[in-house]
């Protein structure tokens, strides 16, 4: 059985550009490199702009792929842009709580949470 592909879709803006994936479970390695793949160029196109990434489909995902978002963050901030992540999944979110991600991440948290 052939692996499913990872997808993103990419929109862009004036000053932003926004990132949403569309895999529920973010768990498998070629996912990720896939993933990495389909980032990258997105990264080097969007210099000096905001790059929201949209967590809005996703439920779970690996600690490879808290790797690779930082990976993306730190070659963001490299090009003079910046990072916010949006529609964490609670569950999600406490991941980065407990790995003090937080700390790294400009994460938009909707009301209330």
């Amino acid at each position: 059985m052939e692996p499913k592909e990872a997808k993103i879709i990419v929109e862009h803006g004036t000053d932003v550009t926004l990132v949403t994936f569309t895999d529920e479970n973010i768990l498998e390695e070629q996912q990720i490199r896939r993933l990495e793949r389909a980032l990258l160029p997105v990264v080097r196109e969007n210099q000096e702009k905001r790059l929201v990434l949209n967590f809005q489909n996703v439920k779970f995902m690996s600690s490879s792929f808290l790797g690779l978002l930082v990976k993306v963050h730190k070659r963001v901030v490299e090009m003079g842009g910046g990072l916010q992540l949006c529609n964490l999944d609670p569950k999600i979110y406490k991941v980065f709580e407990i790995t003090q991600l937080v700390k790294i991440f400009d994460i938009v948290r909707p009301a209330g949470q």
